[in-house]
């Protein structure tokens, strides 16, 4: 569900609510709970560089 859409139901509800019809307010902040849990990448770690200086001849 989108930002927009999500302001529009609660302005929805809230407009429902001021005018005295809590109970319908309340239905519409109810419906289409979204689950939140995000399905995410599984990151794989690359081998690491060598990070030491070079040796210096003399």
């Amino acid at each position: 569900m989108s930002l927009k859409e999500k302001l529009e139901k609660v302005m929805m509800a809230v407009t429902f609510a001021e005018s005295g019809q809590h109970d319908t307010a309340l239905k519409i902040m109810a419906e289409e709970k979204v689950d939140r849990k995000v399905q995410r990448r599984v990151v794989r770690p690359r081998p690491r560089k060598e990070m030491r200086a070079r040796a210096v001849k003399k």
